[in-house]
């Protein structure tokens, strides 16, 4: 057993991650990040979500992307990120069209979604005009911070 495991120095730092891991199970989020004396820890978890047989009401909608894109949504100059906490919602009401459908041509400022926070419906414009090629939510969905929610190239 090596002085680490024994409860060296490390031993504060593995019981800051299992706490981060437990607080991810808890509250359903799937990374989170804490800086705290000149310490910086991420955890973060993989969500997998299984296919079903038959056509699925809300799910989302995917379009071929490079391969560059598909490692990394987030890396990708198009992506339109999310700029707070909530629940993301394609349509203005339940029923109605949604805002983009995957191809939609959209101008700076179009309204690509919705994003309920705190009882307040947010509208999310379009960062630059082109055609949507992906859109990397489900209806309904909750979406963290900086999420990446739609590809417009």
């Amino acid at each position: 057993m090596t002085s680490k495991e024994a409860g060296g120095p490390e031993s504060a730092e593995r019981k800051l991650i299992k706490e981060l891991a437990e607080l991810l199970n808890e509250t359903g989020l799937t990374e989170i990040e804490i800086e705290k004396s000149g310490l910086k820890v991420r955890v973060a978890r993989t969500v997998t979500i299984a296919a079903s047989a038959g056509p699925m009401m809300g799910a989302p909608a995917h379009a071929p992307a490079a391969p560059a894109a598909a490692a990394d949504p987030a890396k990708h100059p198009g992506a339109v990120k999310s700029p707070m906490v909530g629940t993301a919602y394609r349509a203005a009401e339940p029923g109605a069209a949604p805002f983009v459908e995957i191809g939609s041509r959209v101008a700076a400022g179009d309204t690509l979604l919705i994003i309920e926070a705190m009882k307040t419906m947010n509208q999310i414009p379009a960062t630059k005009s082109g055609t949507v090629t992906s859109i990397l939510f489900e209806n309904g969905q909750p979406v963290e911070f900086g999420e990446p929610l739609v590809i417009i190239e």
